[in-house]
Formats: C-alpha cells, structure tokens, sequence
C-alpha cells in the first residue's frame, strides 16, 4: 500500500501521519502503549487493496516522542480528534487497540462528525477491573525501562505466539521509543481513568475483538467491565492469540475490520 506523509499541527506542534489507499470509509489506527504506527503493518497489508487508512505515532512516542506534553488520555484523544478533521475528508472508522482502544473510546464518546462505527481491539476497558491495584499499575510503569524487560513482557506477558524476528524487533524497538513521562502515564493514570460517562455518549456501531489467551485484557474482563457500558456492542475472540492482537493475529484483525466497514456501510 502507497502512503504519504502529512502534517497536522496540534498543541504543541506537529504529528506526522501516514495516510494511503483511495477513496471511501477511512479507517483511523490507534495503537497501544509502547507501540506505533508501524504496529499495524501486518494488518494494512491484509486489507482490500485501495482501502483508505490513516495512522500515525501517538503523542511521547516514536515519530512523535518529542511533542510536550500532557500525555493523558483526554491529550491523546485531542490529537486523534484532530488527526481525523484533517486526514479524512468523509466518513471513518476508529481502530483502537489496548490503550488505542481507551482514547477511541474517549473520541467516540464526543461523537466526532463523520464517524461511521468504532473497533476496538482488545481494549481497555472504561473503569478498570479491581486487579489493577496501585502495585499493578507501580510495576507495570516499569516494564519498559530496558530491553531487557520489554522483551520479557513481550514474551511472557504481552503476546500467546512467538513473534516473527523482524517484528519482534520493531517491538523492541517502538517499546523503548518513548520519552519517561509519557512512558509512565498511561500505567500511573491512564488505565486508571474512569471514562464510563464519555462512554455511555457512543452512538456508532462498535465491535470488540478480544484474545483467546489475552492476560493483560481477558475476554472474560471485557465482558464484565466493557460490554456493559455498550450495550449495542458485539464481540468476537480469536482464538490462539495474546494481547498484541494486530501483530499476532492481522489477519483476524484484518477480516474483522473489513467486515465492519462493510456491515456499516449498508
């Protein structure tokens, strides 16, 4: 797929977004946290040829790790939000996924014009499950402070399958590729957050995708902390696969979100 590379200016300065395919629906990608734009690289080359897309390093992060901060949740969405006015000239289609899927969540909730349906890829949920205790969230800040222990979250956490060597070091890599404040903020704060009244406020259809073997977000978690704050939502687990879903299994995650474009479409 041919893409180009657009500005778009935000507070404090400028995300550079990678935008392909033709005409019709965009779909808008937000990744998790310690991952990038080139996390879904695996899926766009599964979808339909000529399928509009737009994705981009979220603010602290790659590409984008030297924009300032707040690298809070209403910041992120704030810049999803934006990405979107600017990208898309018509109708699209949130991707979030993990921490991604908490900002579409949060995007979604102010029900941007042109939003068409949002698909939510093993996602946080809007209020945390009682697990995710102040230790939690103390340890989990820390998971990324070398290679070291990004590549054991990596293998014994994060994924259910063994990557291939290229990607598992593109993971590496986008893990390390962050600034400490926003590497922190999302494990301090941010899978803290209660966002279930922005939530109640979704419109557009949603599908969730949840990971047979996901330890960090289990199908049985986002059936009883998400599921509930979306009531017209629908969700289906791939089987085999851990968290890292857009890595592990695209081409699930591929078929899925060609799926719902379709069904949103007619």
């Amino acid at each position: 797929m041919t893409e180009t590379t657009m500005p778009v200016p935000v507070a404090g300065g400028t995300l550079e977004v990678r935008v392909g395919g033709g005409g019709g629906p965009a779909l808008v990608f937000a990744h998790y946290w310690g991952g990038s734009a080139d996390t879904w690289n695996g899926v766009l080359a599964q979808l339909p040829p000529g399928q509009p897309t737009v994705r981009f390093d979220q603010r602290g992060w790659g590409a984008s790790r030297a924009l300032p901060g707040p690298y809070h949740l209403d910041q992120l969405a704030d810049d999803l939000v934006r990405v979107a006015e600017t990208c898309v000239p018509g109708p699209f289609v949130l991707v979030g996924h993990s921490m991604g899927g908490k900002v579409s969540q949060l995007v979604a909730g102010r029900r941007p014009a042109g939003l068409a349906g949002l698909v939510l890829v093993a996602p946080a949920p809007p209020r945390p499950p009682a697990t995710v205790t102040e230790e939690y969230r103390q340890g989990l800040s820390r998971a990324y402070d070398s290679p070291e222990t990004v590549r054991h979250a990596l293998d014994h956490v994060l994924t259910a399958t063994r990557l291939p060597a290229a990607v598992h070091t593109a993971a590496v890599r986008d893990s390390l590729a962050a600034g400490a404040a926003a590497r922190r903020e999302w494990p301090l704060r941010g899978i803290a957050q209660d966002i279930t009244s922005a939530v109640r406020d979704i419109a557009v259809p949603v599908t969730v995708l949840a990971a047979q073997h996901d330890v960090v977000e289990p199908p049985h978690v986002l059936r009883e902390f998400l599921l509930p704050h979306l009531p017209h939502a629908t969700m289906t687990t791939v089987p085999a696969a851990g968290h890292l879903l857009p890595v592990e299994a695209p081409g699930a995650v591929a078929t899925s979100v060609t799926d719902f474009l379709t069904r949103v479409q007619r």
